[in-house]
């Protein structure tokens, strides 16, 4: 198990501060509560590329003449399917 040593000198701060020891655990859980940990996401559709997602909603968005500010344009845009389990459209 490897440890990370943080000395007073690398933080910044007024007060003196003693040297602190994290193992792996505890750096996986502040990683984990500072959401800049992805290789643990168990959310259905988390390898989904956005470009590609935003790229369809456009397309559709065109070919049914949806205008921006009406309601199916919030809904086809702002809709939260791994979320709320709801669709944004249907195909």
């Amino acid at each position: 198990m490897r440890e990370y040593r943080f000395r007073s000198e690398d933080l910044v701060s007024k007060e003196p501060i003693p040297d602190t020891v994290l193992s792996d655990d505890d750096l996986h859980d502040l990683q984990q509560l500072a959401g800049i940990e992805t290789k643990n996401i168990t959310m259905p559709g988390a390898d989904i590329n956005i470009s590609y997602t935003g790229m369809e909603k456009k397309k559709f968005e065109k070919e049914n003449n949806i205008r921006p500010g009406t309601p199916d344009w919030f809904r086809l845009w702002f809709t939260l399917p791994y979320l709320t389990n709801t669709k944004p459209y249907d195909k």
